[in-house]
């Protein structure tokens, strides 16, 4: 009969671990005292050491062991284990190292000699504690050290991964020498399909990371058909050379300053492990490198929330000292291209803890002259800024006999401002304003880079690896990986699907909303006597017959909205931001603002972010100036301050900009493909408190950014806000399947609301029902979870925009929340301790997500740039001017008729018939033919003002029609060029 416990389960890691040249010990075997196994330790270094043991016994006599292991125990007590087994420790004049890391080429044997001489070994159910028999399951040593621990579940005795980490925090006391912070290198909580890490125990505060494959783009593992799931753990990161690179290369100390209230600096430290992605990626990198030298392009898509800034470095270390079977070295040297802030500094700190020497850092943020001496003198690193890139390569390219790899990090920052043209100028309109910030969003750095290195061609001296968490087509076409179909996909995936799923960012189109549905739900609800009206409801009915740069009536309803519905999220910490269409928007929006918050003394302040000077009413206006601040670079550090609630931005902080605490977003401008993406993510940060983000858009359609979405994500079918209603119809459907009756959510009520009243109330009164749930079949199961969850999710999304008369709802919420924690998961589902990282005695009533897109679990595609056809197809449903007609009128609530057709028609053929426009059109490409035909356009437009009045105002005052109309005439006028 098959042994199914967990001790099987041990023996297993154990059997796989010890035929891959790992020592099995026994627990008698360690030493609680000094936290070691002695003999492991004195093993190596008598092999590894002789002559420096012998100076060490000839000073210390018959006590030499006893004296050795309390110097190394101090050693380790006062500077952590990570950092003595780097760089040893000396007593009375002997030096020593406790572990010898691979070397990087062959040219050093004795070295080599000295690597296989590492003794690992494996011990089950060691006594950690002098105070108690309590036993852990599995420690690693290394040469006689503790560096991991396991603790190991087994769904088939009925625990999993999810009783580890409880066991991890409630029976792990970080007080014992094994568990204490840098003493232990890092613990697993493992069952058979998943594994969670940590390198700090905290007690109950402890936070667990996933560590896992990944499964179809998302959490979890994937199937494995010789055994368990989270069989690489053993199979593949705890083997010896393994383990011995991470210690030596990826594990590091980051130091966290912070500033109290009290203007108090304080320092936090932080053991980093690598993610299973982060160390997949790069083993997968470097092999490539090594394997094919300089020359190459990756693209690597790591979403937000991936540790990207991380992942760059270790990169750059490792490729800077990289090797070839032959023991040359691949790389002369590694650039770091970004415009993280942080990354210079970030890359010199972390680069300094694995290498002996300083100096290997070196910054780029002056001229060409700077950089050839950075490269002339061998640094190994050099970093700067994507606006030196041109330069960069230009002279990467001139280094004869050189071999490079450049890093370039998110490609996405605006080039358009001072870089372009000037911005100081007087806009005499909003519409104005608007055009202006069209055209400036147009350049992106990203496109600099493409365009240099596609006007080069491929470098046979320099590998390009690209991060990127949103490619563009033309990003996945120069960086990608070609497969044998033609078609390109990145050399790494970490899909912003997982990231949400593992819970390292937030899913922003959860509690995504449009101001046309807003507005729907609000006008339902007033009418409905069932519910409480709210602020802002007359507001909300005036505003759909106002134009639409009404900035008055927007600054109201999204200040009014922020303090009924944000202000109080993040235990009262968040902030929101507005996301203007213009610089000259951003203006007004924040003397707006300011104007309405003093008015009604509101204890809120905001903040403004553009760039250059605005001149408006004949005033000039500037970021600092408007802010009070002596500076633009001050506005984000002043941005953390508690009394500043609320950003206004015009193109500023829309991509790079990290504020966990922004839950709310207000959009009032035009977003789509990866500026979308972006922009919307500012929300995605995650930090304590934070379960869910808001977006309000007055400008796009759910089917836009759904859109804009899909490629970089994975899941799809676009759900609305509805019919407040639902909820009853829900509540109904619920009460049917007859797991729980209106008296079971009227007991637990009493206990939930009750003042001081503790969770261990009302696990007895939930039980039955998850007992009653238990019995029904696996259809109705699922069927009831669904519900449950559809009435969780629209009762939080409603709640976001009024209050419920009916507290029968507000108390079934509470049940069915605490209910559906409690029902059994599947067994992909994450830990119910991870997922909703907060107990039931400590939940407060804050609303959380829904109302929301969701998008398909499913690989999305990026059109190819030499895809796009030209000639109409022969199931057209309507010529162009009905169509155009069509959606001008849907899009923009007009009510232009086919009779209207006659003035697009002549417009159209005034331009195709326009001498200079078709000869340009022989001469040009299709993007420079657009330049070229902008100016026709306006010239033959003001010429036909007298033929219809009504549609030449439109085009003219309302930016964004007139843009439409341009835009689908242009493509029409192109074609019959063409023709």
């Amino acid at each position: 009969m098959i042994d199914t416990s967990e001790k099987s389960f041990e023996a297993h890691i154990e059997t796989v671990l010890t035929a891959s040249g790992y020592r099995k010990r026994e627990p008698k075997n360690y030493n609680a005292e000094s936290c070691m196994d002695e003999e492991m330790l004195f093993e190596f270094i008598y092999a590894t050491q002789p002559k420096e043991w012998k100076n060490l016994k000839e000073q210390h006599g018959e006590e030499v062991k006893a004296k050795f292991v309390y110097r190394l125990k101090s050693e380790i007590e006062s500077r952590g284990l990570l950092d003595v087994l780097r760089k040893g420790f000396a007593d009375y004049g002997s030096r020593f190292q406790l572990v010898y890391f691979a070397p990087e080429s062959t040219l050093n044997p004795e070295h080599a000699l000295l690597h296989q001489n590492n003794i690992f070994s494996i011990m089950r159910q060691v006594k950690f504690s002098q105070k108690d028999g309590k036993s852990l399951d599995t420690v690693i040593f290394l040469n006689g050290l503790p560096i991991s621990t396991l603790e190991l579940k087994n769904y088939l005795t009925g625990q999993n991964v999810q009783d580890a980490i409880k066991q991890y925090r409630y029976d792990r006391d970080q007080r014992e020498d094994l568990f204490a912070f840098k003493r232990c290198l890092v613990h697993f909580a493992v069952d058979n399909d998943l594994v969670y890490m940590t390198t700090r125990l905290a007690g109950k505060s402890t936070f667990f990371l996933p560590f896992n494959k990944g499964f179809e783009n998302g959490a979890g593992n994937p199937v494995n058909p010789s055994g368990f799931k989270s069989a690489y753990l053993w199979e593949e990161v705890l083997q010896k050379d393994s383990l011995l690179q991470i210690i030596a290369e990826f594990m590091l100390v980051s130091i966290e300053k912070t500033t109290d209230e009290e203007g108090n600096q304080k320092e936090k430290e932080t053991l980093i492990f690598p993610r299973y992605h982060q160390l997949d990626a790069l083993r997968k990198m470097v092999a490539h490198a090594r394997k094919h030298g300089a020359g190459q392009q990756y693209l690597i898509q790591h979403s937000a929330g991936s540790g990207k800034t991380k992942t760059i470095s270790w990169l750059a270390h490792k490729l800077s000292s990289l090797h070839d079977a032959s023991d040359q070295k691949i790389f002369d040297t590694a650039v770091v291209i970004s415009d993280r802030r942080v990354i210079d500094k970030q890359l010199r700190d972390e680069v300094q803890q694995f290498e002996q020497t300083a100096g290997v850092v070196a910054a780029i943020d002056q001229g060409s002259s700077q950089l050839k001496e950075a490269l002339e003198s061998g640094k190994k690193i050099i970093v700067s800024t994507l606006q030196k890139f041109p330069y960069i390569v230009e002279e990467l390219v001139k280094q004869e006999g050189k071999k490079f790899a450049v890093i370039i990090d998110e490609a996405h920052s605006s080039q358009s401002g001072e870089s372009t043209k000037s911005l100081k100028k007087a806009l005499g309109s909003l519409e104005e304003a608007e055009a202006e910030n069209e055209s400036e969003e147009e350049l992106t750095s990203e496109d600099v880079i493409l365009a240099e290195l596609s006007s080069r061609g491929r470098q046979k001296n320099i590998s390009f690896f690209a991060f990127t968490a949103t490619p563009k087509d033309k990003t996945m076409q120069l960086f990608g990986t070609k497969k044998a179909d033609g078609t390109f996909e990145p050399f790494h995936l970490y899909s912003m699907r997982q990231a949400i799923e593992e819970g390292f960012i937030l899913d922003v189109l959860k509690n995504y909303t449009t101001f046309q549905t807003y507005f729907n739900l609000i006008k339902k609800i007033e009418e409905d006597p069932q519910y409480e009206k709210k602020k802002g409801i007359a507001l909300l009915k005036g505003y759909v017959e106002l134009h639409d740069h009404a900035i008055g009536k927007k600054t109201e309803l999204i200040i009014e909205h922020y303090l009924s519905h944000t202000t109080r999220k993040i235990d009262g910490y968040a902030k929101a931001m507005i996301v203007s269409r213009s610089r000259l928007h951003a203006v007004r929006y924040k003397l707006a603002f300011d104007q309405y918050i003093k008015e009604h003394k509101y204890p809120i302040k905001t903040l403004v972010a553009f760039s250059g000077t605005v001149t408006d009413g004949g005033k000039e206006y500037t970021e600092a100036g408007m802010n009070g601040l002596r500076s633009d670079k001050l506005t984000a550090d002043t941005f953390k301050l508690p009394e500043f609630k609320i950003l206004i931005v015009a193109n500023k902080f829309q991509t790079g900009f990290d504020q966990p605490l922004l839950h709310t977003m207000y959009v009032d401008k035009k977003l789509g493909g990866v500026m979308a993406v972006q922009t919307l993510s500012r929300l995605n940060r995650t930090t304590k408190g934070k379960e869910d983000t808001m977006v309000l858009d007055f400008a796009n359609y759910e089917e836009e950014i759904q859109k804009a979405f899909q490629p970089y994500y994975d899941k799809a079918i676009l759900t609305k806000a509805t019919d407040p209603n639902k909820l009853y119809d829900l509540e109904r459907n619920l009460l049917d399947f007859g797991i729980f009756a209106k008296d079971d959510v009227e007991t637990f009520a009493k206990v939930f609301f009750k003042r001081g009243a503790t969770q261990e109330k009302l696990h007895p009164l939930l039980d039955p029902i998850v007992e009653e749930y238990m019995k029904r079949e696996k259809k109705e199961k699922i069927d009831f979870r669904d519900q449950l969850k559809n009435y969780v999710r629209m009762y939080a999304f409603l709640s976001q925009i009024v209050s419920f008369k009916d507290v029968n709802l507000e108390k079934l919420y509470a049940f069915l929340r605490m209910l559906g924690r409690k029902l059994p998961a599947e067994k992909e589902r994450l830990p119910v301790e991870i997922t909703d990282n907060v107990n039931m005695n400590t939940y407060r009533i804050q609303q959380i997500s829904s109302g929301n897109i969701e998008l398909e679990k499913k690989t999305g595609e990026l059109k190819p740039i030499e895809g796009l056809g030209t000639g109409k197809g022969a199931g057209e449903e309507k010529e162009f001017l009905s169509r155009i007609i069509d959606e001008v009128n849907e899009r923009f609530g007009t009510d232009f008729t086919e009779g209207d057709k006659v003035f697009f028609a002549e417009l159209q053929t005034r331009l195709a018939g326009n001498e200079t426009l078709s000869q340009s059109a022989k001469t040009n490409t299709k993007d420079a033919l657009k330049l070229v035909f902008a100016h026709i356009f306006e010239d033959q437009l003001h010429t036909m003002v007298e033929s219809n009045f009504d549609i030449y105002k439109k085009i003219v005052e309302n930016a964004e029609f007139g843009k439409f109309v341009k835009e689908k005439m242009f493509e029409e006028v192109y074609k019959k060029l063409e023709e």
